[in-house]
């Protein structure tokens, strides 16, 4: 059993997906979770991957489809009334009409699409069309961080927190909040404007680390990024003392305030969030904006590589039954997805994923090890890019191109949302270690400098193409079908 639950969470959660299953009315669900740290892509791949399925997309890679088996796919009222509906038809609007990309995922919702099939066996296509319920579930990727903040005390987190910030590349970003903690006294009285000139200081460096140049992915909590309806609340209003791990708090002190604030976020947020949510996914994507962290550099990088370990260790892997879909949910398949491959060319896609399979490792052999089968793959769920070739210094070289969005820029350029240009976008190192581990520098420091010198531009979401007969189609993607193959491909056969 998880240590984040105990014996009656365990009992709710089975209660929960029994009462589920009922309501289906024997209908087979799958709750897909995608995830995935700030701009990742979240909403954009949920959105393609629903405008693909009802509007017949061009996916050559996913059996069902691919084969003339799917028959229908439509969106139905989702199961929980409590949850927030993922506004799909919003989205659309944007990728298609304004060409603009949806704002990024600040809460969590839901979405269901009820999916109709010939079985690929003839036994059950005698008995007709089958039927599946597919609940995707999108949420914040910075939510799960937190989880680990269940196994912590607020000493042990404070004391990690510090030490995370003092390293050389947050020092700077951290140096307001670090000037806000001279003079506090942990052990003094519990001081409410002191606990908010604190905490407000603590979640702009973290605003800060997460911001574009930096790039930086582990900054629990996650909910003072994203705070919604807790905004202000005392449940936000904490942060990290500069105090040991093991130090006592005592009574009625500011130490004390704090940390009392920080178990009540564990107990009325964090947890409720694994409970009600979390620990009812059968499948998961991770989400990874490699790019971003690569233009960021190789700390950013090594920090994103820390907080997708500590993702997955909150993730209940298993191999699925029968019984365990209805009483105790596990994730038996995770995929993790280099997004945005389109800002790449595909000659390079096979080192985006390679750098990816070395950013995953410990958490992919985590979640091997407990039965659930994980993939990596690079994906644009929405392709934003054309590829081409362009002649520089005599040479042929593989280029994209696209339209950049406004505002973005190459040396002097800056674009302006309009016009398209052809881009050579580097290659990617071939061999990851040398953006991964600075000793690799001394021995192929030429590698690294190029790695580190890529810089990858934002493009505006495509137009939409039309055919001859001025049908408009679907959003076109890179491996979004070998995704869905993956995701749901078993369950429709």
């Amino acid at each position: 059993m998880s240590t984040i639950t105990n014996l009656a969470d365990e009992a709710r959660i089975a209660v929960d997906n029994v009462l589920s299953a009922l309501a289906g009315g024997g209908t087979p669900t799958v709750r897909l979770g995608v995830t995935g740290l700030s701009r990742a892509g979240k909403t954009v791949f949920i959105t393609a991957l629903i405008h693909n399925l009802l509007h017949g997309g061009r996916l050559p890679l996913f059996d069902a489809y691919a084969s003339g088996r799917l028959a229908d796919a439509r969106l139905k009222p989702q199961p929980d009334d409590d949850v927030p509906r993922f506004d799909y038809e919003a989205h659309v609007s944007d990728l298609v009409e304004r060409r603009v990309w949806p704002d990024s995922t600040r809460r969590i919702s839901e979405l269901r699409v009820v999916i109709e099939y010939e079985s690929a066996r003839a036994v059950k296509r005698a008995l007709g069309r089958g039927k599946l319920n597919l609940d995707i579930v999108d949420y914040p990727g910075e939510w799960l961080l937190d989880l680990a903040l269940l196994n912590k005390t607020y000493a042990a987190w404070s004391a990690e927190a510090l030490a995370l910030s003092r390293e050389p590349h947050r020092t700077g970003v951290a140096a307001r909040w670090h000037a806000a903690l001279v003079g506090v006294d942990a052990g003094g009285a519990e001081d409410e404007p002191t606990a908010r000139r604190l905490a407000e200081a603590f979640t702009q460096y973290l605003r800060a680390a997460r911001a574009d140049e930096h790039a930086l992915s582990m900054l629990p909590p996650g909910r003072f990024l994203m705070p919604g309806d807790l905004e202000g609340s005392p449940a936000l209003t904490f942060a990290p003392l500069d105090i040991a791990a093991d130090q006592d708090a005592g009574h009625e002190t500011l130490a004390a305030m704090m940390e009392r604030r920080y178990e009540a976020y564990k107990t009325h947020v964090v947890k409720p969030f694994f409970r009600d949510h979390f620990a009812r996914l059968d499948r998961q994507i991770v989400l990874v904006d490699m790019l971003a962290a690569l233009n960021a550099g190789p700390a950013a990088l090594r920090d994103l590589e820390a907080a997708l370990a500590d993702v997955l260790a909150a993730f209940r892997p298993g191999r699925a039954s029968w019984l365990s879909s209805i009483l105790m949910r596990r994730i038996d398949r995770i995929m993790f997805a280099a997004t945005k491959a389109d800002h790449v060319h595909h000659s390079d896609h096979d080192n985006l994923a390679r750098l990816l399979e070395r950013l995953t490792r410990r958490a992919s052999e985590r979640a091997s090890f407990s039965g659930a089968e994980v993939r990596i793959v690079p994906l644009a769920a929405v392709r934003a890019t054309r590829e081409v070739e362009v002649r520089r210094g005599g040479h042929q070289l593989p280029a994209i191109t696209g339209v950049p969005m406004a505002g973005e820029k190459v040396g002097v350029d800056i674009y302006d949302g309009e016009t398209e240009i052809a881009l050579f976008p580097g290659y990617l190192p071939e061999e990851p270690e040398a953006i991964f581990d600075n000793a690799s520098a001394t021995t192929d420091k030429a590698l690294q400098e190029e790695a580190l010198a890529l810089r990858f531009l934002r493009f505006r979401p495509p137009r939409l193409e039309r055919t001859a007969e001025g049908i408009t189609l679907s959003l076109p993607h890179i491996r979004l079908d070998q995704t869905l193959e993956y995701l749901i491909g078993d369950r429709l056969t």
